[in-house]
């Protein structure tokens, strides 16, 4: 069963990262309120960023990478600077300590 990974802008600025097989039905979930409690408090949301996997456990998989990811990245990953990744990954780290 294919999977998707996504990442949805909200009205504060805040991201919000899911995973899901049906791209469209969750989208219209979250932005009829019925999506995650994140989005939910910060309508209306905008579909920024997703990926397609061949099956759903790899999109969770991905999901679940990219929660760990600072806003600065994932505006890169969204803007397609996959060559700024593995330093904010790195900066990243140093902030945290």
């Amino acid at each position: 069963m294919k999977g998707f990974v996504y990442i949805l802008l909200c009205i504060d600025g805040s991201y919000y990262t899911g995973s899901t097989n049906d791209l469209d039905r969750r989208l219209e979930e979250h932005q009829n309120g019925k999506g995650a409690n994140h989005t939910r408090k910060r309508l209306p949301v905008e579909l920024v960023y997703f990926e397609e996997y061949d099956r759903i456990d790899e999109a969770y998989y991905r999901e679940r990478q990219i929660h760990g990811w600072s806003h600065t990245k994932k505006e890169a990953l969204i803007e397609g600077r996959n060559g700024d990744l593995p330093e904010l990954a790195k900066s990243y780290g140093r902030k945290r300590r």
